[in-house]
């Protein structure tokens, strides 16, 4: 945010459940979300912007891109499910209502293991305060729902509508989404960048920090060639 605000106006967008947003809501799905980031962009005037969404929050991008074009000039996925299904496996069981329960029931066994693999899902040594913070604003409905949603998400029929640039970004170490999602990324949009770095893991923004804004930043850059 810091980086790119030196050039860009930049806004950060907690989704429904998560962070400072509202938590008293009946659904958690990716489509509420979808319709938030439309809603957020209408009540604060932005006529359309580039979208960077990491994890569920580029599935959200994307198909915010599908959903209205009008609003997403560029859109940048980072570590992204295209399928739900590519989703690892303690992940895609945390969708379920009585695994999420559990989880959130035994709180501090929950963290605790969260500290104990976070050297497995990202390098940085702040992962753990960063995680252990975020997971303390998250509520069982919309961790449980939000999940069970994304897992039954598939963007793959629809990617063709996206005529806009778009960039993925990719860890060869992600053990929370299946590093070759770019793969369905690519084949629905064709003339999409892809980045692949095999020593990243899920979190690529923080493992290759530098490499991250900068390639980042190139990308946003970029002015779109015309036809002559």
């Amino acid at each position: 945010m810091a980086y790119l605000g030196r050039s860009y106006r930049t806004y950060a967008l907690d989704f429904w459940g998560f962070g400072e947003s509202g938590k008293k809501r009946d659904t958690y799905a990716v489509q509420d979300f979808v319709t938030l980031v439309d809603q957020f962009m209408d009540r604060l005037g932005i006529t359309d912007a580039p979208l960077v969404g990491h994890s569920m929050g580029g599935t959200v991008s994307l198909s915010v891109a599908i959903q209205f074009p009008h609003r997403v000039s560029k859109v940048v996925v980072v570590g992204s499910p295209i399928v739900g299904s590519s989703l690892a496996l303690p992940l895609k069981l945390a969708g379920y209502r009585f695994i999420a329960f559990m989880l959130f029931n035994m709180m501090w066994a929950f963290r605790g293991g969260i500290k104990v693999a976070s050297p497995f899902i990202c390098a940085d040594p702040q992962f753990p305060q960063m995680m252990d913070r975020d997971l303390s604003s998250t509520t069982l409905e919309s961790f449980l729902r939000s999940i069970a949603s994304l897992r039954r998400t598939d963007l793959r029929p629809m990617l063709s509508q996206i005529k806009i640039p778009a960039m993925g970004i990719y860890g060869g170490r992600d053990n929370i989404v299946h590093p070759k999602q770019w793969q369905p990324l690519l084949q629905g949009i064709p003339n999409a960048k892809i980045v692949y770095w095999e020593r990243a893991q899920h979190f690529v923004m923080l493992d290759m920090s530098k490499e991250f804004t900068e390639t980042l930043k190139l990308f946003l850059d970029e002015k779109e060639k015309t036809e002559g």
